[in-house]
């Protein structure tokens, strides 16, 4: 479905800003009121937070790959889901390696580009935490 790509366009715009260390370029691809999720159970809005927040995982030079991507649309909203990785460098050097179920919400903007309001990256933490329990 020709949306589909332009969704999962929003997604790689986001991570390769992430790639170049450009906070504006990854805020573009959020509403503004977004709530982007962290860490697990930690969620997080407003402009001051999340620049934080990306500014913290920028730091780590992160260079993040998906093992594909699923999109489910309803009208002007849309469902993301991808396992994702990420590789970077933690503040003492060291190798640093991620990896996670990204769960995101997005809507259809008046002017036809799509923009997430939820974004979990952890999306697969309850179903690890079921798991190890």
């Amino acid at each position: 479905m020709e949306s589909d790509k332009h969704i999962t366009a929003t997604v790689l715009t986001m991570t390769e800003a992430f790639h170049r260390g450009d906070i504006p370029a990854i805020l573009r691809t959020y509403e503004p009121m977004a709530v982007v999720v962290g860490a697990p159970t930690k969620p997080l809005r407003g402009d001051v937070a999340l620049r934080a927040l990306f500014a913290d995982f920028i730091a780590l030079k992160p260079i993040f790959t998906y093992a594909g991507h699923d999109v489910v649309q309803a009208g002007d909203l849309a469902l993301h889901i991808a396992p994702w990785q990420m590789l970077g460098t933690a503040p003492d050097g060291s190798k640093l390696q991620q990896r996670g179920l990204s769960v995101a919400v997005l809507r259809r903007q008046p002017d036809g580009q799509w923009l997430m309001v939820i974004d979990q990256p952890f999306g697969d933490a309850l179903l690890n935490d079921v798991r190890q329990g």
